[in-house]
């Protein structure tokens, strides 16, 4: 199952906007995507306020149950258990409640494999739903080994792992064959994505499953050894351009010239990106998907398995 975890579109008053948000939830479901996911670091969480964090998260819930999707929300916690055991318990208090939390492991402060897991065993108690570990070890400065994280694992309400460690390795081999029964191996980097699902990964958490959508989801669906080669290579390709820039500036960029959401706009500490960034994106989608979309291509080119 391909998860896209959302942007979120800003409009020219540089407020969130939220019709144009569930319309394209709307499409990336319809187009194949198996969940969504709220608060991600592509939805730059860091940097909406509540309200905005509370409305985005609702608007998300109602599109997956609209569409009998998985819902995912993001907890950071910042670096805090007590802080990301709260957040998580706050989920039952959702209008829609979530069919999982995805959980940073704790990020700057290194806590070691022994923290971390002393971290996942109060958050999952904590937890109305289940956790799926966000390991991320070039962000959060905290490596992980297999054994570490197949611990993790057997803790009671930890449900799976986004597993984005930025290369393939003989850990990354030794986690997919000894996950247990039922815990979920996600791929997290997009550019390593089809490496993983060739591997065995149950699926992927992917920013880049904004563009060629339905593509991401047949190669997901292909299953192990099944998938196209090519296919594939296109799509790693596809990520490599995406995020040739820090996410999702641009994803933002091509999605606003496709005419999908009202502006490419990302908040700082992010700047907008490049044009000749977008323009990168726009051609390798027409490698993967064999046609551009409708709108906005010149613009864009020219300057300017979880238990409930």
């Amino acid at each position: 199952m391909i998860h896209v975890p959302l942007i979120t579109p800003f409009g020219p008053d540089g407020r969130v906007d939220l019709a144009a948000l569930e319309r394209l939830g709307h499409d990336l479901l319809e187009e194949g995507a198996g969940g969504l996911v709220a608060l991600g670091t592509t939805a730059e969480a860091a940097a909406l306020e509540p309200d905005e964090r509370a409305a985005v998260t609702a608007a998300v819930g109602r599109i997956c149950r609209a569409h009998g999707a998985r819902f995912t929300v993001g907890v950071g916690g910042a670096g805090s258990t007590r802080r990301a055991a709260r957040e998580v318990a706050a989920l039952a208090g959702l209008p829609e409640v979530p069919d999982a939390a995805l959980v940073t492991v704790p990020s700057f402060t290194r806590p070691g494999e022994a923290g971390v897991l002393a971290h996942f065993r109060e958050v999952a108690a904590a937890s109305p739903v289940p956790v799926l570990i966000y390991h991320v070890p070039y962000r959060t400065g905290q490596p992980l080994s297999a054994a570490a994280l197949v611990a993790l694992a057997a803790i009671p309400g930890v449900a799976g792992v986004k597993y984005a460690a930025g290369e393939v390795t003989a850990e990354t081999v030794a986690l997919l064959a000894s996950a247990p029964e039922g815990f979920e191996v996600l791929a997290g980097d997009d550019v390593f994505a089809p490496a993983l699902l060739a591997l065995g990964a149950h699926g992927a958490i992917l920013a880049s499953a904004h563009l060629a959508t339905r593509e991401w989801a047949a190669l997901a669906a292909a299953g192990p050894g099944a998938g196209d080669v090519s296919g594939g290579r296109g799509l790693s390709a596809l990520a490599a351009a995406v995020f040739s820039e820090p996410n999702p500036a641009v994803v933002k960029a091509v999605l606003h010239a496709q005419g999908r959401i009202p502006t490419p706009d990302v908040r700082l500490p992010l700047l907008p990106a490049s044009p000749s960034a977008a323009a990168a994106v726009l051609t390798a989608l027409v490698a993967v998907e064999g046609a551009p979309r409708e709108a906005g291509v010149a613009a864009a080119a020219g300057p300017g398995r979880l238990a409930p």
